[in-house]
């Protein structure tokens, strides 16, 4: 259920009505806005006792069930697009943001000079894995803390935001000591301990959508970590996996507007992992724009071929500078339309 209270109501009308929700046995989150406070009531059984009597209450304006499964991550429960902060930067305003990195992190010459590269064509977080999820045993598994140390010193240098996979709960602390943005890999994105650590954790979630998993199951995902605390929540587009094999997912692109209309959250693409190829990134990239995605996630690495994991579909830098100059008048048509849909949305209401 959703409470919506009237403008400017007082602590104490809000308290009140959050009390008599409480009464019904119902748990409460409210989002505080600029004129109104709007109150997401959620827990197991029928409503309608409880609706009936918020109702009534002279300080609530208005009050609705919600039909969407997950809660407070739906669109129902909030309308304005939620905006991430970190480093200066915001994830799902007014700038595209772009993430650009090694798979993972190999060597402090490898991840500096990748660093400096990404940021100097215009990357404004930096990606790469110090716990690194295989699939065989016997591969690359990453640097580990010594892999965080190298992220956070390269954060010192260019000032990028890093972004790094968290793989198990028992991690999640001393990852967030080093990084800006924790990820939730395709594998782990129904590890329900982990959601819950991390909804937990104080540090802004990139959840990663499972290689066979539902948009609907993203979003329960999703609505593990907000309500254990976290509404800093970044969704990403990875590719899943179909009966396709000319390319290493199936980059399902009309996920990005899906999920637009479906939640509030930011949505960003990772073709990278979506192609499996170099060749086909740009493309894809230059697609994630013109469908309003929010951001990209892009593999960049300085030699993709001495690349310990993911060198296949690896941009070197070269290639990276070309794609992000290429994005440049794609850019500016998607400002237009951020422009044009925050209007219409604001005389809608």
């Amino acid at each position: 259920m959703i409470i919506s209270m009237r403008p400017h109501a007082s602590q104490e009308q809000i308290d009140r009505v959050c009390e008599r929700v409480r009464e019904f046995g119902y748990k409460v989150n409210s989002i505080v806005g600029e004129e109104r406070v709007v109150i997401g009531v959620v827990g197991i059984g029928d409503v309608t006792a409880c609706l009936e009597s918020i109702q009534a209450m002279p300080e609530v304006e208005n009050a609705v069930r919600i039909s969407a499964p997950y809660k407070f991550v739906s669109r129902e429960f909030k309308k304005e697009p939620t905006r991430i902060r970190l480093n200066g930067l915001e994830i799902g305003g007014d700038q595209f943001v772009v993430m650009a990195g090694p798979c993972s992190v190999e060597s402090e010459k490898q991840i500096m000079e990748t660093a400096e590269g990404v940021a100097a064509a215009g990357a404004k977080a930096l990606r790469g894995g110090a716990f690194k999820p295989r699939t065989s045993p016997y591969d690359f598994q990453g640097l580990e803390l010594e892999g965080l140390k190298l992220l956070a010193k390269a954060r010192d240098l260019t000032g990028l935001a890093i972004v790094t996979e968290v793989m198990s709960d028992r991690d999640a602390e001393l990852v967030a000591e080093y990084a800006d943005v924790l990820q939730v890999g395709a594998r782990n994105m129904q590890n329900f301990a982990l959601l819950k650590t991390l909804g937990k954790c104080g540090r802004p979630v990139l959840l990663k959508r499972g290689m066979s998993s539902t948009i609907k199951e993203l979003l329960m995902s999703a609505e593990y970590l907000t309500a254990y605390g976290n509404s800093s929540v970044i969704l990403c587009e990875r590719g899943i996996r179909t009966f396709e094999t000319a390319t290493r997912n199936t980059c399902d692109i009309a996920a990005i507007p899906v999920l637009r209309e479906l939640t509030h959250l930011p949505v960003i693409l990772d073709p990278s992992h979506a192609a499996g190829k170099s060749s086909l990134v740009p493309y894809l990239s230059r697609a994630a724009v013109a469908i309003g995605a929010d951001g990209l996630m892009v593999e960049v690495h300085p030699c993709p071929e001495r690349a310990l994991s993911d060198g296949a579909q690896s941009l070197d830098l070269a290639q990276f500078r070309s794609m992000m100059n290429s994005l440049k008048s794609y850019w500016s048509l998607w400002r237009e339309a951020r422009v044009l849909n925050a209007a219409t949305a604001t005389a809608a209401r």
